[in-house]
């Protein structure tokens, strides 16, 4: 379920339970920003298998890697089918639900990053 090339960035640039702040003035969701922490693949195995939105989102190819570290609950997602550095996404949680399964996904996705690399431009040096 996890691609091999997010396992391989994730352990080359030593990025799990690490801490990322991305600026509002890059955020494309145009949000304020976003503050995150990496999950390690337990994490995201369980984000995808037993909680909203993970469940209703990976049958669009969407795998959770990184929770919101503020408290929002909303989880930040890479998509398979965009391949080696594709996009990051935010998936909100409190989204419009179509039915007990799916997210209306023009309202639950944003776009937050065009390449999920640039996380390493924001990773925080003490947490959070």
């Amino acid at each position: 379920m996890i691609p091999e090339y997010w396992k391989a960035f994730i352990i080359k640039n030593e990025l799990v339970g690490k801490y990322c702040e991305i600026p509002e003035s890059v955020d494309l969701s145009e949000l304020d920003g976003g503050n995150l922490k990496l999950l390690d693949e337990n994490q995201i195995l369980n984000e995808a298998n037993e909680f909203y939105p993970g469940i209703a989102v990976k049958k669009f190819g969407y795998i959770p890697v990184a929770s919101c570290s503020l408290g929002s609950g909303d989880p930040y997602f890479i998509n398979i089918n965009d391949g080696a550095n594709g996009s990051l996404y935010r998936v909100y949680h409190d989204a419009e639900m179509i039915d007990d399964e799916s997210y209306n996904m023009d309202e639950a996705v944003s776009l937050v990053l065009a390449d999920y690399t640039e996380l390493l431009k924001y990773l925080c040096e003490n947490g959070n």
